[in-house]
C-alpha cells in the first residue's frame, strides 16, 4: 500500500476545477506536500461550492473540470512524485433537483418499480407508498401545481410524471395524486418524511450502500480512478450513516486493490475506532483536540467558568445537563420523523405505542456518550446509555427496558437503523447546537472535542501522542478543515484569552455596555469569534453572528427567526465598524492577544505537522487563516502570492518576526519537506526533557526509532504569556543528542545541554534535525 508523508486539502469547485489545481500542483511539491487531497469530485447540484450533494456518481463534475481535469491533476502529481487522494460520499445523493439526479428522478417516476428503488431508504409502507417530498411552502400549495413540458411544476421545482398519469386538461391536483411521491408542506419534514437523510437535510436522500448492486454503481467511477492509476487513497464521508460500516470498509478495501482509506470518523475521549475497521484511521479531528488543548491555561478554567455562570445570571453551564436537552431539541424536532419510523420497525404485539416508543429511543440516544455503537463492539455503551435513560425519565423504565434487547440484537433491522441514527443526533445537537452554546472558550467547542476537558498538560499530551505512534501511525491530523467552526489561527487566538482572563471581562462587559445583546452568553461567543478572526469583512462577521445564533437556538432559530433579536445581533457586529469606541476597545484587546495567538499559531503548527500521524494543511492555511465557520472557510486561496512568498524564503529572506504571513509558510514548509524527503527522521515518538523553571512552558518531542534518538526533535513554546510575566526561559535547558541544525533558522546547538532561550531566540518554535 502507498501511504503519504503529507496531504493538503483543496477544495475544489467551479471558481477552482481541478485544472486549477493541475497548476497548483507545483508549488504544493516545492511546499513540501506528499499527496493533493481533494474535495468530491463527482457531479454534484449546480451551483455546489463544496460537492457533498453528488447527484451522478458516474462521472467526474464536468463544472469541476471533468475527467480531462482529474486526469490532468493526476498527470502532475505524478509527474512531481505525488500522490492523490479523494473525498467520497458513500451515505448519500444531492436530490434538491430531481431531474440533476438520474436515480431520484427514476424513483420518483416509477415509485418501487423503479430499477434505484432499492438504492433509496424508503419505508413504502407508511404514507401509502408515496414518497413524502416535504417542498410546499404549506399543503395549501397544491392550488399552484401545473403540469407542463411533460412534468410536474411548483414554482421552479420540477417533478417526473409517472406513464400513464397525465391527460391534458386533468386538474394538476388530480394529476400530483397519481404521483409516487407525494409534495407536503416544508415544516412537516420534522415527523411526516418516510425516507432517510443525511441528518435533517432533506435535500440529501440516504443510499443503501449495502446492497451489492448499489455499490457497485455507486462506485464505478471510482474505482475507475485506481485501475487507471488517478488516485491513491479515499476519505470516506460519513461512514457512522451506513448500515454496515465495517463491511463497506472491507469492500471497498478489497475493491480498490488495498488502497489507503481514511473514514471522518469522530472518536469521543477515550474512543478507538473498532479493530474490525479496513482502514489507516481517521480525517484528525481527535488530533485537533489534543494539540488545542495543549496551549490553554489550565489556571483560567475557574475565572472563565465563573464569568459564564454570571453571564447566564447564575451557575455556570452544566455540559451533561445541556446536552441531554440539544439533543432532545433535535430529536422531538428536527428529527422527530427520524424517531418515529425507528418505533414503526417495532411488532405491534410487544411495542410501546409509537409516540411511547419514540419518547423512550430519543431518551437512550441523548444517554449516548458517543456518535454510535457497531455490534456487537458497544454493547456495554447501549446498556448504560439504557441505565441512564432510565434514570433520567423514570417513567419511560418500562418501555426502555423492553426496547433494550432489541437493540442489543447486532442483525435485526431496528438495531442497524438506530445505529444510523444515533450519530446525527449527536451531530445535531452537540456539535451544531451545544458548541453554540456553552461559550467559556471557544476553542474548546470544535468538531471532534469534548469541551468540558479544558487544557492538557504536556505529560498527559506526550501519553496520547506514544499511543498514537503505536496504534494509529497512518492516521490523519489537522487543524483546519471544510468543517472546522473556526479555524486553526482564530482558534489559537481565542487560546490566548485563557492567559488574559481579566482583561477579557473587562473587555465583554464593554462590549455588551455599548452594543448590549439580550443574551450573555451568545456575545461572550460572538465577542471570542469577533476578536479571533479580527480584521474581518463585515459581511463576513454577519453571516457567521447569525448562523451562530441560530444554530444555538436560544434568542433565535433556523425555523422561526426573532427579528428583533437578529436586529440586535446585527447592530452589535456593526458596532466593531461603526460605533469609535466599541473598535477602540476591539482593536486594544485584539493588539494584547495577537503576540500570543502568533505563538500559540506557529507552535500548534509545528507540533501537527511533526507528530505521530500524517498531517494535512487545509488549503491556504500556509498563511495566516482566521476563518470561522463554514462557508467563510472555503474562500478563495491566491495561490500566486504564497508561491511569491515561498520563493522569497527559498532565497534566504526569513521573517523578522512571528507575527508575519512568512512566519508560518516558513514553519509548514521546511516540517513539510523534512517528513517527505526525510522520513526516517519521523519513525518513533519519545518526550524530550527540559530542566529549569520554565520547563513547563516547553512542548518537545523527538521522533527517533529509538527511543527518540536519532531524530527531529521538535521544540515549541506554550502558554506564552505567563512564560513572560515569569522572566522567560531562564534557565531552562534540554539535552540534545548530537550537533543539530534548525531548519527554520539555519543555526547549529549541541551536543549535550543546550538553554532554550537561544534555540528559540528567532521564533517560539524550532524544528531540529541531526546531520546526515
Amino acid at each position: 500500500m502507498r501511504t503519504p508523508a503529507s496531504t493538503y486539502r483543496l477544495q475544489i469547485r467551479p471558481g477552482f476545477t481541478l485544472q486549477d489545481a493541475a497548476d497548483t500542483v507545483e508549488y504544493l511539491h516545492n511546499l513540501g506536500v506528499d499527496w493533493v487531497y481533494l474535495s468530491p469530485i463527482l457531479t454534484a447540484e449546480k451551483g455546489s461550492d463544496h460537492g457533498y450533494d453528488v447527484t451522478d456518481p458516474s462521472k467526474v463534475d464536468p463544472d469541476r473540470g471533468g475527467p480531462e481535469g482529474l486526469a490532468a491533476l493526476s498527470r502532475a502529481a505524478r509527474d512531481a512524485g505525488m500522490g492523490v487522494l479523494v473525498d467520497i460520499v458513500p451515505n448519500h445523493v444531492g436530490v434538491a433537483s430531481p431531474h440533476q439526479n438520474p436515480w431520484w428522478w427514476s424513483l420518483l417516476k416509477e415509485g418501487r418499480q423503479s430499477p434505484y428503488a432499492e438504492a433509496f431508504d424508503v419505508d413504502w409502507d407508511f404514507a401509502g407508498g408515496r414518497v413524502r417530498l416535504p417542498v410546499l411552502g404549506s399543503d395549501d400549495d397544491l392550488d399552484k401545481l401545473e403540469v407542463r413540458d411533460g412534468e410536474l411544476r411548483y414554482y421552479d421545482h420540477r417533478f417526473p410524471l409517472a406513464e400513464g398519469s397525465y391527460t391534458a386538461g386533468d386538474d394538476p391536483r388530480d394529476v400530483h395524486a397519481r404521483q409516487h411521491y407525494e409534495l407536503i408542506g416544508w415544516r412537516r419534514a420534522d415527523y411526516d418524511l418516510n425516507y432517510r437523510r443525511f441528518f435533517a437535510v432533506n435535500t440529501l436522500a440516504g443510499i443503501k450502500v449495502e446492497v451489492p448492486r448499489v455499490f457497485d454503481e455507486a462506485h464505478a467511477e471510482v474505482l475507475r480512478w485506481f485501475r487507471e492509476g488517478l488516485a491513491d487513497g479515499l476519505r470516506i464521508d460519513h461512514p457512522d450513516g451506513l448500515a454496515d460500516p465495517e463491511g463497506y470498509l472491507r469492500r471497498l478495501r478489497e475493491a480498490t486493490g488495498g488502497a489507503y482509506l481514511l473514514i471522518e470518523k469522530i472518536l469521543e475521549p477515550g474512543e478507538e475506532l473498532p479493530a474490525s475497521f479496513e482502514c489507516e484511521g481517521t480525517t484528525g479531528y481527535d488530533a485537533l483536540a489534543d494539540v488545542d488543548r495543549l496551549f490553554v491555561d489550565a489556571e483560567a478554567q475557574k475565572a472563565l467558568d465563573q464569568l459564564d455562570g454570571r453571564l447566564r445570571g447564575g451557575e455556570p453551564a452544566d455540559y451533561e445537563d445541556m446536552i441531554r436537552g440539544t439533543k432532545r431539541r433535535i430529536t422531538d424536532g428536527i428529527l422527530h420523523s427520524e424517531m418515529l419510523r425507528l418505533g414503526r420497525l417495532l411488532s405491534a404485539r410487544s411495542a410501546p405505542e409509537p409516540e411511547v416508543a419514540a419518547d423512550a429511543i430519543s431518551e437512550i440516544i441523548a444517554a449516548f456518550p458517543v456518535y454510535r455503537t457497531y455490534l456487537p463492539e458497544g454493547a456495554d455503551i447501549l446498556r448504560e446509555a439504557c441505565a441512564l435513560a432510565i434514570r433520567r425519565r423514570p417513567d419511560l423504565g418500562s418501555a426502555v427496558r423492553d426496547l433494550e434487547p432489541l437493540l442489543l440484537d447486532a442483525g435485526s433491522p431496528l438495531a442497524i437503523r438506530f445505529q444510523q441514527t444515533s450519530g446525527m443526533v449527536m451531530a445535531k445537537g452537540v456539535e451544531d447546537t451545544a458548541f453554540f452554546r456553552y461559550t467559556r472558550l471557544g476553542t474548546l467547542t470544535e468538531v471532534g472535542a469534548d469541551p468540558t476537558e479544558f487544557a492538557v498538560d504536556p505529560e498527559e499530551f506526550h501519553r496520547r501522542m506514544a499511543l498514537r505512534e503505536s496504534r494509529l501511525p497512518l492516521s490523519m491530523t489537522t487543524l483546519s478543515t471544510h468543517d472546522t467552526k473556526r479555524s486553526e489561527d482564530t482558534r489559537a487566538r481565542i487560546s490566548a484569552i485563557s492567559e488574559f482572563t481579566s482583561e477579557w471581562e473587562r473587555a465583554l462587559g464593554r462590549f455588551q455596555e455599548l452594543a448590549p445583546l439580550p443574551d450573555g452568553p451568545l456575545a461572550s461567543l460572538l465577542w471570542q469569534a469577533i476578536a479571533g478572526a479580527w480584521p474581518a469583512d463585515r459581511d463576513r462577521l454577519q453571516m457567521y453572528a447569525t448562523k451562530a445564533a441560530r444554530e444555538a437556538g436560544n434568542s433565535t432559530d433556523w425555523l422561526d427567526p426573532n427579528a428583533a433579536f437578529e436586529e440586535k445581533l446585527a447592530a452589535a457586529v456593526d458596532s466593531a465598524f461603526d460605533n469609535p469606541k466599541v473598535r477602540a476597545e476591539l482593536d486594544a484587546f485584539v493588539a494584547l492577544l495577537e503576540p500570543y495567538g502568533a505563538s500559540n499559531s506557529l507552535s500548534a503548527k509545528l507540533v501537527q505537522l511533526t507528530m505521530p500521524g500524517i498531517p494535512d494543511v487545509y488549503q491556504g492555511s500556509e498563511f495566516w487563516d482566521r476563518s470561522l465557520t463554514d462557508p467563510d472557510n472555503r474562500r478563495p486561496v491566491d495561490f500566486a502570492e504564497r508561491r511569491r512568498a515561498l520563493a522569497a524564503i527559498d532565497a534566504g529572506e526569513r521573517p523578522a518576526s512571528a507575527g508575519e504571513d512568512a512566519a508560518k509558510l516558513l514553519v509548514t514548509s521546511r516540517a513539510l519537506r523534512l517528513r517527505r524527503d526525510r522520513p526516517e527522521l519521523f519513525a518513533g515518538y519519545a518526550p524530550v526533557a527540559a530542566t529549569g523553571a520554565a520547563g513547563g512552558h516547553l512542548v518537545a518531542f523527538s521522533r527517533g526509532s529509538d527511543a527518540g534518538a536519532g531524530g527531529a526533535i521538535t521544540l515549541a513554546t506554550r502558554l506564552p504569556r505567563r512564560l513572560q510575566q515569569a522572566g522567560g526561559w531562564r534557565d531552562t535547558a534540554v539535552t540534545l543528542p548530537a550537533t543539530m541544525t534548525d531548519e527554520l533558522t539555519g543555526t547549529s546547538f549541541g551536543p549535550g545541554s543546550v538553554d532554550v532561550a537561544e534555540v528559540l531566540r528567532a521564533y517560539p518554535v524550532a524544528l531540529l534535525v541531526p546531520a546526515k
